[in-house]
């Protein structure tokens, strides 16, 4: 008799293994991949395009405001992917996910992308507000942090000459790192800084133009679907890599068995 072996599983175990077949998720990640590209592409284009061109200057910062459209979406996802690499991490540690450790190896390089994109695009945006491209504040401090975890993981599952262990020490720093994503985010709250406070809120009304809002929520979602078409793609070569890999183990395993066989 033929046993399902996802059958013991706990109901969230088993949904989290149904995609953890690679040709499953080869073919998943290959539907999905062109819809992600095209709409990263056209709801970018139209965010940066409405934002840089056509939305208003702010009357305190001037044209110097429009930086946030790629500057806000860029630490939105900095956070946003580190958040990402510690599920992954969870995954790994607690459920054995096969595709976990891939998919946070594949996540670390495009957040650090990201959190770079942001403290460049923070300095070019401080230079003409603050006077300098660069102030020990708070909320610059703790995203140049995130920058130095996403370093330190890349670095870290690297480093080992079993895969395994750096995967595992990969995930308990991601673990680890989470406690800055708070301090981020409640860094303009809980000290005197710099940097302004948060003008989008799930509780309250934006303290913002209108006109200037739909811009930035274009550029947002279409920076979005970037980050998850480029990770999407970087996992499914990774994938495709490691299946050719032990493909061309498997061949050289029965050449050599075949050579040193029996005559």
């Amino acid at each position: 008799m033929i046993v399902d072996a996802t059958a013991s599983l706990a109901p969230p175990r088993r949904n989290l293994h149904r995609f953890a077949n690679p040709g499953r998720f080869l073919r998943l990640a290959g539907a999905v991949l062109p819809w992600l590209t095209a709409g990263a592409l056209i709801l970018t284009a139209i965010g940066l395009v409405w934002g840089l061109f056509f939305s208003p200057a702010d009357w305190q910062q001037g044209d110097a405001v429009r930086i946030m459209y790629v500057h806000v979406p860029a630490a939105w996802l900095a956070s946003a992917g580190y958040a990402a690499l510690a599920a992954c991490s969870v995954a790994s540690l607690v459920w054995r996910h096969p595709l976990a450790d891939l998919a946070a190896q594949e996540i670390g390089p495009v957040g650090a992308a990201f959190a770079a994109l942001c403290l460049i695009t923070g300095s070019l945006w401080g230079k003409p507000m603050w006077g300098a491209w660069w102030v020990w504040d708070a909320r610059l401090t703790s995203v140049l942090v995130l920058f130095f975890l996403y370093l330190g993981h890349i670095t870290l599952i690297r480093a080992f000459d079993n895969p395994e262990r750096g995967y595992r020490a990969g995930a308990i720093l991601a673990l680890i790192g989470v406690v800055d994503l708070p301090i981020i985010k409640f860094s303009v709250d809980w000290w005197n800084t710099l940097h302004q406070g948060n003008t989008i809120s799930l509780t309250g009304a934006p303290h913002m133009y209108i006109s200037m809002l739909w811009p930035l929520l274009f550029s947002t979602l279409g920076f979005t679907l970037a980050f998850a078409a480029i990770v999407t793609a970087r996992l499914r070569a990774a994938v495709m890599e490691r299946r050719i890999r032990a493909l061309l183990m498997a061949r050289a395993q029965h050449a050599g068995a075949e050579e040193w066989g029996p005559a």
